[in-house]
């Protein structure tokens, strides 16, 4: 279980694939790994990966084929930008909102435009996923707890204060870039449990 409050920027360092799946390593802080032990889970743009090996700076996972084919780790390149945040602590303090890692689909960023001290960024709809994505409710982008300000069937649109621009790679997205999308998990059991009742009554 996860916040959606990124504690790292790391770097891809390295980026193995072959038949049965893919290794990623990836750079983060000094003293970063310290609270991270092998068989941790982290994720890694949201996507909840395991720790499986460390060295230095560096940590270690494995993506399996069904993981790169429904996240944005598939387009990462050595010397890209991916959020980390460690799993949480049943002790620690919780804010953001409830995240899985479990990544529900990707989104497309369509627009991009200041707003004031914001930037406001607008993302395509994932398809199948409607009714889980509301305006004030919440989302996960690339692993970033967001608030929605404004969503139809087509589109959803966030809002990132400087700190979240700065500390997340969310501020360095271009237009046509894929993110990682995982709804509130609230949402998800609200929507599947009317379905079902919905059934009961036909």
């Amino acid at each position: 279980m996860f916040t959606g409050l990124i504690k790292e920027k790391g770097k891809i360092s390295h980026l193995s694939k072959n038949s049965q799946g893919v290794r990623l390593t990836c750079q983060v802080s000094a003293g970063f790994l310290e609270q991270i032990a092998i068989g941790d889970s982290i994720a890694v743009d949201g996507a909840c990966l395991t720790c499986v090996a460390k060295r230095g700076r560096e940590f270690v996972v494995d993506i399996m084929p069904e993981t790169f084919k429904r996240t944005n780790l598939r387009y990462q390149h050595i010397g890209n930008t991916v959020n980390i945040e460690p799993a949480l602590s049943a002790a620690g303090r919780f804010e953001g909102h409830f995240v899985t890692g479990h990544i529900d689909a990707q989104s497309q960023l369509l627009d991009k435009k200041k707003l004031g001290n914001a930037e406001i960024l607008t993302f395509s709809c994932p398809q199948g996923h409607e009714g889980e994505i509301i305006a004030q409710g919440s989302v996960a982008v690339n692993g970033v707890s967001l608030t929605v300000v404004s969503c139809d069937e087509e589109r959803f649109t966030v809002s990132l204060i400087p700190h979240s621009r700065d500390k997340t790679n969310l501020g360095q997205l271009k237009e046509g870039d894929w993110v990682n999308i995982e709804t509130d998990i609230l949402g998800k059991y609200i929507k599947a449990q009317t379905g079902i009742e919905r059934r009961r009554h036909v």
